[in-house]
């Protein structure tokens, strides 16, 4: 296909011409060709045999080799992984592969970039050529600023995306690869793809079942030095690595409540989409944070004391029940838009407010049916959540629907301002527009039906099937008529497309609970702001490490009307040096008052005095309870 670097057409017309001021210079755009064959639903013919060297892991350098068959000569484009599923974006680290080799019978061969497309290298096959022998190294990141960290000295996230290549022209699921990685020696893996391990002195060697190059890319592995396996069912496993041996002490109750949470699942959804299902969760400080989605598996990350400080570690629980319902929402049922062939094609996210929206929807609730988060505890997690979008001006202006574009627009790279931004907001509005679709339906009916039933009808087909089978938003609406006649579509279009509107709190209003404000935080709140910071989101409208920066200013707040961004430092409160109870403390004075709240604050050399004018002291979030009885919500959040 012919195609332009710039969307511009040559014009005759007198007055186009007049545009270019006379004697300046007027290039045109330099067509380019297109030669990346595009996927065909066709056989590769033959099986690529993949080798990764994973053992140097104090360093971080995975060493790969590829052998790739082909068929004919001529020329040929191999692939490295450039949209990748659960991140939505073209977010494949090409920029980490370096030493790349191809040669065809020891002859080395010449590859070339290219230009438009930097993830695409040109070769040219020899004659009578059988096999292509490739060699890189994936330099992973070794600090933070550098992407994520993903080797460490006792464990290793091992994504198959990152140490491969494959061939253009074929839809993944047709090319067919084995894979054998070595680990350092005395370790231990765990992957979806089955294996054979062999240990020996110098390596754990495992090497994988051939499978295909879709099923390899959605199978990471989790390895290291320290690592404990639970089943959870009869095709549930719980595989859990760890920076110390410490942090694997799981009561016998913990792992309950993990077992619980697979039962709830399989009840709510009424199917299972995998063979086998293998939690992949890493314990850890020194490994970088991940929450990733896959269809068998599921990549979660979370700091220590996990099991070991389980009171404390409440608000990292949503992790697993989140990812796990990824399962059914995302990787089986998949927008349409976002499903691809390969790995070159490009995603689109119009329905991430289903494939993430409902995710984050049944996360909750499936942590409260589990009892891997109390029910109150959930209750105080949704507080925060509506508190965040009754304090989000954002939504004056950017519909919800548009942030399902920021995974491509903004990478998940910080923002200044996202409280005015936005910044996929799809996730937990979303959320919010599933709870009013369940107080709707449930209104609807007279009580007969509820989420549950659009659970089932929707995610529940086709059990042991780990396919994908796709939808369009006619479908999501049809499914909902199907189960309670409504004018869904026009519902759904409002909510999504809606501006300068108050937060959509209703579903939870419907469902007997209503968000108020006191002066003193919920347990939740107060475990939360260990993690983030000081959080006076609600009052002053600021959240601020424990050094005193300020990660998040809220837009029209009374710290934002004061001058205050993301990155000031607040060095003093009337003056005393800055803490966070300080912080509190003085918002507690000011209520009632006229006096101001003083801080000094720091924006690189320079030193500013400010007053923050605001009396209505503490405000934090939570859920109250209208009426007495059994509410839909209660009756949501129960065990089936």
């Amino acid at each position: 296909m012919l195609r332009y670097a710039a969307a511009a057409v040559l014009l005759s017309s007198t007055a186009s011409i007049a545009q270019v001021p006379a004697g300046n210079s007027a290039p045109q755009p330099v067509p380019f060709v297109d030669t990346v064959p595009a996927a065909q639903d066709v056989a590769y013919p033959g099986t690529i045999r993949l080798d990764v060297d994973a053992t140097d892991n104090e360093r971080g350098i995975f060493r790969v080799k590829e052998t790739i068959p082909v068929a004919k000569s001529g020329h040929m484009v191999l692939l490295f992984p450039k949209w990748l599923p659960g991140a939505h974006s073209p977010r494949g680290e090409i920029e980490k592969l370096a030493g790349l080799v191809i040669r065809s019978g020891g002859r080395i061969l010449p590859w070339r970039r290219d230009p438009v497309d930097v993830f695409a290298f040109h070769i040219d096959v020899p004659a009578g050529a059988k096999t292509l022998d490739a060699e890189f190294q994936f330099l992973s990141a070794t600090k933070a600023d550098q992407g994520r960290v993903v080797a460490t000295p006792t464990m290793i996230s091992l994504q198959p995306n990152s140490v491969s290549l494959y061939p253009a022209g074929y839809f993944t699921r047709r090319i067919p690869v084995q894979m054998t990685v070595k680990f350092p020696a005395g370790w231990t893996a765990a992957g979806a793809v089955p294996a054979k391990a062999a240990q020996s002195a110098a390596a754990a060697t495992y090497t994988y079942d051939t499978t295909n190059y879709e099923v390899l890319v959605d199978s990471p592995i989790l390895a290291g030095k320290y690592g404990k396996t639970w089943p959870l069912s009869e095709r549930v496993d719980l595989n859990v690595f760890a920076d110390s041996p410490d942090q694997l002490a799981a009561k016998p109750e913990q792992i309950d409540a993990h077992k619980r949470l697979v039962e709830q699942a399989v009840k709510t959804f009424g199917a299972q989409h995998y063979d086998k299902y293998e939690f992949l969760l890493s314990i850890t400080d020194q490994l970088g944070g991940i929450g990733l989605e896959h269809h068998r598996s599921s990549e979660n990350g979370v700091g220590p004391g996990y099991f070991i400080d389980w009171e404390n570690s409440v608000t990292r629980r949503n992790l697993l029940p989140h990812e796990f319902t990824h399962s059914w929402d995302g990787k089986f049922r998949r927008g349409a838009d976002l499903w691809t062939p390969d790995f070159r094609t490009p995603m689109q996210g119009s329905l991430l407010w289903v494939y993430e929206g409902q995710t984050q929807f049944w996360g909750y609730v499936l942590q409260a049916r589990s009892g891997i988060v109390s029910k109150q505890d959930t209750l105080d997690a949704y507080a925060t959540i509506l508190a965040t979008y009754d304090n989000t001006p954002g939504r004056q202006w950017r519909p919800m629907v548009d942030t399902t574009n920021d995974p491509v627009i903004s990478a998940r790279k910080p923002k200044g301002w996202t409280s005015w931004q936005r910044s996929e907001d799809y996730y937990n509005e979303g959320l919010l527009v599933w709870m009013e679709v369940d107080s709707m339906l449930r209104k609807q009916s007279g009580g007969t039906k509820s989420i549950d039933d659009f659970a089932k009808a929707f995610f529940g087909i086709r059990d042991g099937d780990w396919g994908e089978v796709t939808y369009t938003f006619d479908d999501v609406a049809q499914t909902l008529n199907t189960i309670q006649p409504y004018d869904w579509a026009g519902f759904l279009r409002m909510r999504l497309t809606e501006t300068g509107k108050p937060a959509p709190l209703g579903g939870f209003v419907a469902n007997g609970y209503t968000l108020v404000y006191t002066d003193t935080p919920t347990s939740y709140f107060t475990k939360a702001e260990k993690a983030r910071g000081t959080d006076v989101s609600a009052s002053l409208g600021l959240v601020v490490n424990k050094d005193g920066v300020v990660t998040s200013s809220i837009w029209g707040k009374p710290a934002y009307t004061a001058g205050i961004d993301v990155g000031t430092e607040i060095t003093g409160i009337g003056g005393m040096a800055y803490s966070g109870d300080r912080l509190k403390a003085a918002i507690l004075a000011a209520k009632g008052t006229k006096e101001p709240i003083r801080l000094l604050v720091k924006n690189g050399d320079r030193l500013r005095d400010l007053t923050v004018d605001y009396h209505d002291g503490p405000r934090y979030p939570r859920l109250q309870k209208t009426g007495a009885g059994e509410t839909g919500l209660d009756r949501l959040l129960t065990a089936r």
